[in-house]
């Protein structure tokens, strides 16, 4: 009996889908049954009746080079399909990974790097102007820091009687002494302030000398004159 015949290209491309033909030629006898999933090593994608009723249509994706034989398919009537010898040439040097064919771990194509050159140009600007940004509250923090410790001292001054207000007070001085003259006038006694020309701010330690340790009720130097001394001269 007539078995169907093949038609194929000559040659198939590893991971590009190609298209065979199997047709039964004899119109006196049944056209072949639609293939399976897989014709040999070739796994099947698609499969479609040819326009005359008399085969098939069917698309195949090889997955690795060599030679791919599709051995007799029968086709149940006693008819054999003949052999069909299909050769995939290799596109990559022996040894080399295999990228986008499979779908498995080693298919996976290489992370693109990231285009540096391409994004750094439209930064340069926003990065200069958060360097000038960043200059200028640099720049701005002593001052800040004075104005919050000069807030902070006036909002303690004149302290109550209280030991808890006295030390608050306290504190709050030192600070703001720092924040103007550097830590070095944290340690300050009266004698180091008259040196520097801080009278008021001797008799402010004076005072809360008295008024912390010896119980006296002394008369706090002004807040204006405190303040007017730390102004530049």
């Amino acid at each position: 009996m007539s078995a169907p015949l093949w038609t194929a290209p000559r040659e198939l491309a590893v991971g590009r889908l190609a298209v065979l033909e199997l047709r039964q030629p004899d119109p006196a006898l049944p056209p072949p049954p639609r293939p399976g999933e897989t014709l040999g090593p070739l796994p099947v994608r698609g499969v479609e009746p040819l326009a005359d009723g008399r085969g098939w249509r069917i698309t195949v994706q090889p997955l690795a080079p060599g030679v791919a034989l599709v051995p007799p398919l029968d086709l149940g009537d006693g008819r054999l399909t003949a052999p069909l010898r299909l050769e995939v040439p290799r596109t990559a040097a022996f040894g080399a990974p295999w990228m986008g064919v499979g779908g498995g771990a080693e298919d996976r194509l290489p992370a693109l790097p990231f285009p540096w050159p391409w994004t750094l140009p439209p930064l340069l600007p926003l990065a200069a102007l958060g360097w000038l940004l960043a200059a200028r509250l640099r720049r701005g923090a002593p001052a800040r820091r004075r104005r919050a410790a000069r807030r902070a001292f006036a909002r303690h001054w004149p302290p109550a009687r209280e030991r808890a207000a006295l030390d608050t007070a306290h504190a709050a001085g030192r600070t703001l002494l720092a924040a103007r003259f550097g830590p070095e006038a944290l340690g300050w006694g009266p004698e180091a302030c008259r040196e520097r020309g801080l009278e008021p701010w001797a008799e402010w330690i004076l005072s809360l000398d008295q008024a912390r340790f010896g119980g006296a009720e002394p008369a706090f130097p002004a807040l204006a004159a405190l303040l007017a001394a730390l102004e530049p001269r």
